[in-house]
Order: C-alpha cells, then structure tokens, then sequence
C-alpha cells in the first residue's frame, strides 16, 4: 500500500527522531553560485572538509552573463560570486562545471542530461527549481544555505516528512497545448498555495504521454503551487532518454539499474492524502495576468471581474501590470520575448519555438532573448539547423545561464515593459525592476515575437 514517496523516502531514512525531524541520505547534491558561498564557509570555520566530495557537482548559472562568456564579467557582484564558486570547488574537491566550458548551463538542465539526476534517488539544491529532477522519478526538493552545508559536511538532511498528493491529468492534450499550459492550468485551479505541505506526484494519461522534457518542465512548476517537490514514475520514456548518458549506468549495470527503477512506482492500492483529477479537455494554451503563477487564464479567455481565490492581491496585481479586469489580452502590444530558463530552455522548447517562427520574421520592436538552458542544448540546436531557422526569422542564439529569469545578469527586462516568458515565476521585478511579466509556453512566446502581440499560437501554427 505504499506510494512512490514512501517507497524513495523509506530506502534513505538514516534514522528518526522521535516528535522530530527525519535524518535522509541524499545521493545528489548541486550546488550554484548564489546559495552555496556561506555553506563553503559554515565547513571552513568549523575545520570540516565535505564528506562524500564525489556526491557533489557545483556549476554557475544565475550570474553568468549570456553573451561574450570568454570575456570577464563586467558586473562586480556577479564576478565574485561565480569567482567564488570556482574557488570553493578546487579548495573542497568538487567537481565544477565552469563558466564557459563545454559542460556549463543551468544545474537543472545539465543534471538530466548527464545522466546525474536517475530514478530512485533524493537530490537536493539550494534552489526551489530542484523539483525539476522529480521527472526523472527521483525525490528532489530545494533547500536552505544552512541545509546544504549540513548536506555537504554529512551527506544527509533533516527534513519533516511532506503528505503525499497525487494529480492525475486524462485525456488528450489539443493542438499547441503543452506541458507548461498544464502547470499553469493546475497553479490556476489549486492557487499558488494549494499543494503547501505536499510532495505531488503526477500521474495519468497526459503524463505517461509527455516526453522527458515536458515532465520536465511540469515537475520544475511544482514549487509554484506550493508543492515541497513533484515527480513522475519512471518508466520506458525515462529510461530511453537515460540510457547513453554520461553518469548513467552501463552494460550490466544498466539492465540492474532499469530492472529496480521498474518497480519504482506507487501501489495499484496505495493512499495518498489528497487526491486530485483533471481533463486534458478543459486546458488551452495559457497565460498569465497578474504577478504569481497562479494568476492565470485561457489565452481566449478574459481576466476574471471577480475576486478570485489569490486573494485581495488581484487589484493590486492588474494595477502593476496596466490590465483591467474583463479584458482579453489577445492583441496587447509585446516588447519583449524570453525563451529559455529551467523551466523551458531544453532542446524540446527550441524545436517548439522554431517550428512557429519558420517562414515568419521577428516583429519589429520586439527583443528576443533565446537562451539554451545548456551548451549541450546550444550543440543540438546547431546540429539540427534550428539556428539555421531562427537566423532566417531574424533571431539571434545567446549563450547558456538563467538569463531573463530572475534579475541577477545582464538580461534585465526594463521598468514598463512587457515580456512574454517561459520561466517560472511573473513576480513584480523578478526579470527587472519595473518590468512586467506574462507566463506562456515556448509556441506562446514564438507566436508573440513574430506578431508583436499577444497571439493565440493556433492562429499562427
């Protein structure tokens, strides 16, 4: 009777603590630049070295500039803080993916693609985003500085136990709806707060139908609901996208490997401690009107007029974004486009983001910043030719790092402008101060660059 949660969670107790917390292996620690510099210096005031060295992978992401990489850094905080990482790596022993090396991205693209986030384990991150490992049927959840230099001087992690949730999606996705439209249809039903306290697993039709990529990109919107972590059974999806990668097992090991991540997977009569059901039917291509995830719409719908169950914040949001409620945002003038981040910078997105823009140009007034989430996904991109296209429709590749996510590089969206993107999170400043922010899908975001406005992507397609 035992969930997939109980069954990963189980095999890493180290042990209990009566009326407290859980001590849990953990199999997989990253590490960037922003929430690891005090944790490197909680080991070295206390004489501790890191006690499993070969667990943990360290790789700037969050400052790192997405143009002219093999110049210095122009920007002085973001200097010392990639600066530092590379330093606290050598000293500790750690293996390090460098800005501007052929491994370099964001931790939670490269970790898949590596083959370092596998089935089965507990990973963890000093960023909220490590749900986004949980696709690969692995318990993944981000943590605090001070938890990961209690990571790194022990390789385990004290953690109260979530509740388990499951949410099953059925049916058939419609055209140009995708795995981001299905995270912001679930942030929009269950708000932003809705699975608090829950680790999410996802299951049902539309699921098992998604590729790697798409689930992804679901598990990595699980914080955005609340959620502790999210994660999907691993099964023949999982493994086909596995198998040759890197840190992946090999030969015998391998058929071991999938022959346990098999049985990785949630009892035909286990209890979860909420259960949820949803319609592939019911969701269309989504965005965003307001300043948290959770704030969302069909893109053919209008805002609602209505309080809704985000709270009072919905008067306060529309101030900040210039929306009035009962509009529709079909047709609002767009002035940037951002396609990347860890949410949707996977080679998956591009060819998303290529198959609408081909045979069209690039709207005048409108910058577009499209950062793959990896070098390994800017190789893909060239040895398939999607550059080739996105050139001829007058857009130009920049190089890999969280880029317009979050404020802390160079790509910062001015005060009053408008963005379509594919990251996470539309938090009032979070791609800049003053900027305003609409969440959409990769086939969302292309159909705005090549219009100007917001467009329905079946229009386009």
């Amino acid at each position: 009777m035992a969930t997939l949660f109980d069954k990963i969670w189980d095999k890493h107790i180290v042990q209990r603590v009566d009326d407290g917390p859980t001590q849990l292996y953990v199999d997989r620690l990253y590490c960037h630049e922003v929430t690891s510099p005090q944790a490197f210096d909680g080991l070295r005031s206390r004489g501790l070295r890191c006690f499993r060295p070969e667990k943990i992978y360290c790789m700037p992401d969050h400052n790192t500039p997405t143009h002219d990489q093999d110049k210095p850094i122009q920007d002085p905080v973001s200097k010392a803080q990639v600066d530092t990482l590379e330093r606290n790596a050598a000293e500790f022993g750690l293996t390090h993916y460098g800005m501007n090396t052929p491994d370099n991205g964001i931790i939670h693209v490269v970790g898949p693609e590596k083959g370092l986030s596998l089935p089965g384990m507990t990973i963890v991150c000093g960023d909220s985003h490590t749900s986004t490992h949980g696709a690969m049927g692995a318990v993944a959840f981000g943590i605090g500085t001070s938890e990961v230099e209690m990571v790194m001087a022990s390789q385990c992690i004290l953690q109260q136990k979530p509740k388990s949730m499951r949410i099953t999606i059925d049916g058939k996705l419609g055209p140009c709806v995708t795995a981001k439209d299905v995270a912001l249809y679930l942030m929009a039903q269950i708000t932003t707060s809705g699975a608090t306290g829950y680790f999410v697993e996802y299951a049902g039709e539309v699921v098992r139908d998604m590729s790697m990529e798409g689930r992804l990109t679901l598990c990595n919107l699980s914080i955005e609901m609340g959620a502790r972590g999210g994660f999907i059974a691993p099964d023949d999806v999982t493994f086909d996208y596995l198998k040759g990668r890197e840190h992946a097992p090999k030969g015998e090991e391998w058929e071991k490997a999938v022959g346990y991540w098999r049985t990785l997977k949630s009892d035909a009569d286990a209890v979860f401690d909420m259960e949820l059901s949803f319609n592939a039917a019911d969701i269309e291509p989504r965005i965003t009107y307001g300043t948290n995830p959770g704030m969302g719409i069909g893109i053919t719908e209008s805002i609602p007029t209505h309080p809704t169950s985000e709270g009072l914040g919905d008067t306060k949001a529309l101030r900040y974004m210039g929306f009035k409620a009962g509009e529709k945002l079909l047709g609002k003038k767009v002035d940037y486009v951002f396609l990347g981040a860890c949410t949707n910078g996977r080679i998956e997105d591009f060819r998303a983001f290529a198959s609408i823009v081909k045979g069209h140009r690039k709207a005048d007034g409108v910058t577009a910043w499209l950062v793959p989430g990896s070098w390994n996904v800017d190789r893909q991109i060239r040895l398939e030719g999607i550059d080739k296209t996105l050139q001829e429709a007058g857009f130009e590749i920049r190089q890999p790092g969280c880029s317009a996510c979050l404020a802390m590089n160079d790509d910062k969206v001015p005060a009053g402008k408008l963005c379509i993107s594919t990251s996470n999170r539309n938090f009032e400043g979070r791609q800049g101060p003053g900027s305003r922010t609409i969440l959409a899908s990769p086939l969302t975001a292309a159909a705005a660059a090549v219009t100007g406005v917001i467009t329905d992507p079946r229009e386009v397609m």
